[in-house]
C-alpha cells in the first residue's frame, strides 16, 4: 500500500490553475466571446472549455449545461438585480431616458456586447437563445420596471419598450446599417427617451 487516498468520484481532477472564482471567471469570458463570435449552435462546452483553458468537466461543474452557460453569460451582460432598484431610484420621471442610456451603455461595451450579439443572432432559429431573450430582457428587467410604476398592462408596455430598444440593437449592432451604426450613443438616447418615456407611464 502506499497509503494515497483514492480519488473521490463526482468532480475533475482539476489543476490548482483551474479552480476558484478565476476559473468561473475564465469560463464566463469565454463563453461570451465563444457565443458572440459562434452564435448559439455552434458553440459547445468543449470549445468554451478550450477556449478557457480548462477541462469540459469543469464547465459543467460550475454551470452544467450549455443553456446554464448561455444564461449566465448574459446575466452578467444585465445584472438585472442591481439594474432596476437604480433605474427606479429617481421615480417616473426620466425612466425613459435613465433606461435608453443604461442600454445602449450595455451595447457600447465589448464585453457585455458580446453574449447579446449571441443572443441577437441565435433568437431567430434557437427556442433557447429566445427564452433568454425573453427572460433577461423583458422579464426581469422590463416588465419589472413597468410593474414598479404601477401602470396599466405593465407586460404590454415592457413588451412595446423591448421591441423598441432590441430594434436598434439589431441594425446598429449586427447589420450595422448606417448612419444608425455610427451615430453618437447619447444622440440615440436623446431620440429614443421620450417614446421610451411614453410606453412606460402614461395611462
Amino acid at each position: 500500500m502506499t497509503g494515497t487516498a483514492p480519488r473521490r468520484r463526482g468532480r475533475p481532477a482539476r489543476k490548482d490553475s483551474e479552480t476558484g472564482p478565476s476559473a468561473r471567471q475564465k469560463i464566463l469570458e469565454a463563453a461570451r466571446t465563444e457565443f458572440a463570435a459562434r452564435g448559439y449552435d455552434k458553440t459547445s462546452i468543449r470549445g468554451i472549455a478550450k477556449a478557457a483553458g480548462v477541462d469540459p468537466a469543469l464547465v459543467h461543474h460550475y454551470f452544467g449545461t450549455k443553456d446554464d452557460v448561455f444564461e449566465a453569460a448574459v446575466e452578467v451582460s444585465f445584472e438585472p438585480a442591481l439594474v432596476v432598484p437604480t433605474l427606479l431610484a429617481g421615480g417616473p420621471e426620466g425612466i425613459g431616458e435613465r433606461l435608453a442610456r443604461y442600454f445602449i451603455s450595455v451595447w457600447e461595451n465589448p464585453a457585455t456586447r458580446a453574449p447579446l450579439l449571441a443572443i441577437i443572432r441565435s433568437a431567430l432559429t434557437h427556442e433557447t437563445a429566445a427564452k433568454v431573450l425573453r427572460t433577461f430582457v423583458l422579464r426581469r428587467l422590463l416588465e419589472r420596471i413597468a410593474e414598479e410604476l404601477d401602470v396599466p398592462d405593465p407586460t404590454f408596455r415592457a413588451e412595446l419598450a423591448a421591441s423598441h430598444m432590441i430594434g436598434i440593437a439589431f441594425l446598429r449592432y449586427v447589420i450595422k446599417a448606417e448612419p444608425l451604426a455610427s451615430a453618437d450613443g447619447e444622440a440615440i438616447v436623446a431620440m429614443v427617451a421620450p417614446t421610451i418615456q411614453r410606453y412606460l407611464t402614461e395611462a
